[in-house]
C-alpha cells in the first residue's frame, strides 16, 4: 500500500530534485530499520493509504518543481500496483523514476527494470551475516542475483548502513569482493532514534572517521568507481 508522498528531497535521487513515494510492507525484519512503521503497517493506526491515481495527481502538480520521483519502502517490489504506477509516471509525466529495493526479489526486479532510470539497492552485511542483518528473513543467494541484474544498468548505487554489531569494515570489504567492482557505493550513517528492534534504539553509531577510513579502504582495494558517505 502507498502510505504517503513527500514534498521534495535534494539527496534521494543523485543530482536531481525529487519527491518520494513511501510504500508500506517489507519481507525483511532488519532490527536496525529506521522506518518501522513501513515494515509494520499496524503501527500506522489504520491511516488511510493513497491510490495510484492520487500519486499521479500529486506528481503532476509538482512538475516544474521536481525532476524525479524516488519510490521507497518498506520493499516497493511487494506492491502489486507498482508496475502500473511506474509506467503511468513514465507515460503521464516527464519525471525520472528511481526505485529502492532490498534485492531479495530478483524476478520482480527484472520484470520492472526497463521502466526505471535509477536503482538503489541495500546491501545489509557480509554474506555470512545476512541472516542476522535481516531478522533471519533472507540469505545472500537472491541478493547476489539482484546485484548481477542491477550492474547491467547505467545508473545505480549499492549502499550499506553501517550498523555496529551488524556490519564492520572487514564485512564491507568481504561483501564488495562478492559483488565485484561496482560503479557507485554509499556508506550510510546509522541513525538510532527510532528502530524496529528496541535493542538498537539509542545505539551509538560508528564515528565519522571510521566510515571515512572504510571508504578509503574500498577505494584502495578498487572495489567501486565512486564511494561516498551519507550522513
Amino acid at each position: 500500500m502507498i502510505r504517503s508522498v513527500s514534498g521534495t528531497s535534494l539527496i534521494e535521487y543523485p543530482g536531481r530534485i525529487c519527491s518520494i513515494v513511501f510504500i508500506s510492507g517489507c519481507n525483511l525484519h532488519c532490527p536496525f530499520c529506521h522506518n518501522p512503521e513501513l515494515v509494520r503497517p499496524d503501527m500506522l493506526d489504520g491511516e488511510l493509504g493513497l491510490s495510484n491515481d492520487d500519486v499521479i495527481d500529486m506528481l503532476k502538480q509538482r512538475e516544474g518543481f521536481i525532476e524525479a520521483v524516488s519510490i521507497t519502502g518498506g520493499e516497493p517490489l511487494l506492491y502489486e500496483g507498482l508496475t502500473d504506477l511506474v509506467t503511468r509516471i513514465k507515460h503521464e509525466t516527464v519525471l525520472a523514476v528511481k526505485l529502492d529495493t532490498n534485492g531479495t526479489l530478483p524476478g520482480r526486479l527484472n520484470g520492472i527494470l526497463h521502466h526505471l532510470d535509477y536503482v538503489a539497492m541495500d546491501l545489509k552485511s557480509s554474506p555470512s551475516g545476512y541472516s542476522k542483518a535481516t531478522g533471519e528473513r533472507a540469505d545472500f543467494s537472491d541478493v547476489r542475483e539482484s546485484v548481477s541484474i542491477i550492474r547491467s544498468l547505467s545508473a545505480y548505487e549499492f549502499r550499506t548502513t553501517m550498523v555496529p554489531g551488524i556490519v564492520d569494515r572487514q564485512g564491507v570489504l568481504e561483501l564488495l569482493s562478492e559483488t565485484g567492482r561496482i560503479r557507485r557505493y554509499v556508506l550510510q550513517t546509522f541513525h538510532s532514534q527510532k528502530t524496529l528492534s528496541p535493542e538498537f534504539t539509542g545505539m551509538p553509531a560508528y564515528p565519522a572517521n571510521y566510515l571515512e577510513e572504510t571508504a578509503d579502504a574500498i577505494r584502495k582495494a578498487q572495489l567501486a568507481d565512486e564511494v561516498s558517505i551519507r550522513p
